[in-house]
């Protein structure tokens, strides 16, 4: 009964905007709320049809009979002061699968005018000045031989000052072209390891001045590399631009360190074979490849 009369007082508030309670029950409103809850009261002690009980105490009880079939049917019954449950459903959140990343293009070049290729050999610009600082700086540190069932050679690694070239960059390319597979060693005949003191072969990046300096009385002209007394001279020069015969830079750059340690360790130059067959190694690719394909390997089978 409370709980009817409560509903009925809270319509009477609503009714209102909320004003006072007095102002509420004034006139009319008073009369509306009296026969509200004389209904209220009525309806609550009169017996429910069929079941000989008023229905406040149905709803402590609950329906019985048919009755709880009809209700039991309709869904489920609430005691007085009683609310229902709500059920909150919150979908399980939904994680994006990421997306691969397209491939990088070696062909892209960076603000300075370098690919990935560029970089990874040591370039910091695509400067190529015809002459630099003169001072060759040897490059620090040690890497020991790959292999250690064939004889070592020792290789220090220099680079002349000025130039825009990570030096141990530089260095890690000369040593890996050098102790590839395809390499000189691939006969099992030779390993090499990297110092940076006394060494059997000096392999120097140098200005293309500096270069003729060291290759004197070959004539270089600024524009070839050579290996002579101890030292695999490569021009800067060509180690930016490569040759006109290499689509692929860095094809060049393994035929030039390849080339020049060749002639260290003994060979000298020969010509081309047969149209279209990989130009021998010790071809002078530099000056002419054709009617030979390019190609930067002692043996490129291996």
């Amino acid at each position: 009964m409370f709980g009817a009369s409560a509903l009925v007082l809270a319509s009477v508030l609503a009714l209102t905007g909320g004003a006072g309670v007095g102002a509420a029950l004034n006139g009319v409103g008073v009369l509306e709320l009296a026969d509200g809850l004389a209904a209220v009261r009525s309806s609550a002690q009169e017996p429910s049809r069929g079941t000989g009980r008023t229905s406040s105490e149905q709803a402590q009880t609950g329906p019985v009979g048919p009755a709880a079939d009809e209700v039991g049917n309709r869904g489920p019954s609430y005691r007085e002061g009683d609310l229902p449950m709500l059920t909150l459903t919150v979908p399980p959140a939904v994680t994006p699968t990421p997306q691969p990343s397209p491939p990088p293009d070696p062909d892209a070049v960076d603000e300075n005018g370098l690919t990935a290729a560029d970089r990874a050999a040591g370039l910091l610009s695509r400067e190529t000045p015809a002459a630099a600082g003169g001072e060759l700086q040897v490059v620090a540190g040690q890497t020991p031989a790959p292999l250690d069932d064939r004889p070592v050679q020792t290789v220090r690694v220099e680079v002349e000052a000025g130039l825009a070239v990570d030096h141990a960059l530089f260095a890690a390319t000369v040593m890996e072209i050098l102790n590839d597979p395809r390499g000189w060693g691939a006969d099992g005949s030779v390993t090499f390891a990297r110092t940076d003191g006394p060494a059997d072969h000096r392999v120097v990046l140098a200005s293309p001045q500096k270069v003729d300096e060291l290759c004197a009385p070959l004539r270089t002209e600024s524009l070839y590399s050579c290996g002579r007394n101890g030292h695999a001279a490569l021009n800067h020069w060509r180690w930016v631009e490569g040759a006109s015969e290499f689509d692929d830079l860095t094809v060049y750059r393994q035929y030039l360190v390849n080339h020049e340690v060749g002639h260290l360790l003994g060979h000298g130059h020969v010509e081309c074979p047969g149209e279209g067959l990989p130009a021998p190694l010790m071809q002078q690719q530099s000056i002419s490849v054709a009617p030979c394909t390019p190609n930067g390997w002692p043996f490129p089978d291996a």
